[in-house]
């Protein structure tokens, strides 16, 4: 997808009233622009025949990003300034809304939509599940959790890797100091949900300490009655897991959440370890929703 699609702006020979309430207006007030800036951008759009953000770029009085925060704006499209944001890079959806990485997590949310998350039946929560460590897990469980949260509804990702969690990173949470391993220790303070200023609709419950037995926490009957009581209160639970080569956690998790994606490194992961993580996961009650290749 690219902006000039969704892109509503002034025809040529625009007056500056006509920026108000649009895109032009959003940029104005975002850079402080003056009024003759704004003339000086009208002037060039006029001449060249250019969209009001296009022309402000070409003159120095905005960035790219701010014409993309404006069509987000507009469009009341989470979105995160990368210049004013604290979130990593790794979070495409968020910080490039509009290029090929984001719209394939989109496409692969549609298809989720129907598999797993389809209306009228009962409630899962999706594992995100890998053979390895460095497979791109994370990386995926993060970016399809935001681009559920673009959907309006609320979404929670809670980190299971009790053994190497990343989400914190990813996010930015400022304090890692409890979540889950606390709830499932039965130490869990007030607040340990976390919110995402850029992604209203999109909330974090981190791992926390890291705790010295996260196999053991997890098959306690604490795990399995959170997410029962978390899927009546999220309209989408994206949960990520350790990889395969560090324990069971992975095949617990899964099988409480009913529902698992794996996600596979193209290059390096092996048939037979792809095989040895679905296998217990076939006999068992959770519903396979695929196999995502990942070519970084």
């Amino acid at each position: 997808m690219t902006t000039t699609i969704l892109q509503s702006e002034f025809p040529a020979g625009a007056s500056e009233e006509r920026v108000n309430g649009s895109i032009g207006d959003i940029i104005r007030q975002t850079n402080n622009l003056s009024a003759d800036q704004v003339e000086s951008i009208l002037a060039y759009q006029v001449e060249h025949g250019v969209k009001f953000g296009e022309a402000a770029v070409a003159l120095g009085f905005a960035k790219e990003d701010d014409v993309l925060w404006a069509l987000a704006q507009q469009f009341h499209y989470p979105y995160s300034n990368q210049a004013k944001s604290d979130i990593s890079s790794e979070l495409v959806v968020a910080k490039r809304p509009f290029c090929d990485q984001a719209e394939m997590f989109r496409a692969m949310r549609s298809q989720l939509l129907s598999s797993v998350f389809e209306q009228g039946t009962d409630r899962s929560a999706l594992a995100v599940i890998s053979p390895e460590s460095g497979d791109g897990k994370s990386y995926f469980a993060a970016n399809i959790a935001a681009a559920f949260s673009q959907l309006g509804g609320r979404t929670l990702l809670i980190d299971a890797n009790m053994r190497s969690p990343k989400q914190h990173h990813i996010f930015s949470v400022k304090s890692n100091t409890a979540g889950l391993s606390g709830i499932l220790s039965g130490r869990s303070p007030g607040r340990i949900i976390h919110s995402v200023p850029e992604l209203p609709s999109l909330h974090i419950l981190p791992v926390g300490v890291v705790p010295p037995n996260p196999l053991e926490l997890l098959e306690r009957p604490t795990f399995g009655l959170m997410l029962r009581e978390l899927v009546g209160k999220f309209n989408h639970i994206i949960v990520d897991t350790p990889s395969a080569s560090l324990g069971s956690d992975a095949r617990v998790i899964a099988g409480h959440c009913r529902a698992a994606l794996g996600v596979c490194r193209k290059g390096r992961t092996s048939m037979d370890s792809m095989h040895a993580l679905f296998t217990p996961l076939s006999l068992g009650s959770v519903k396979l929703a695929g196999v995502v290749l990942n070519e970084f």
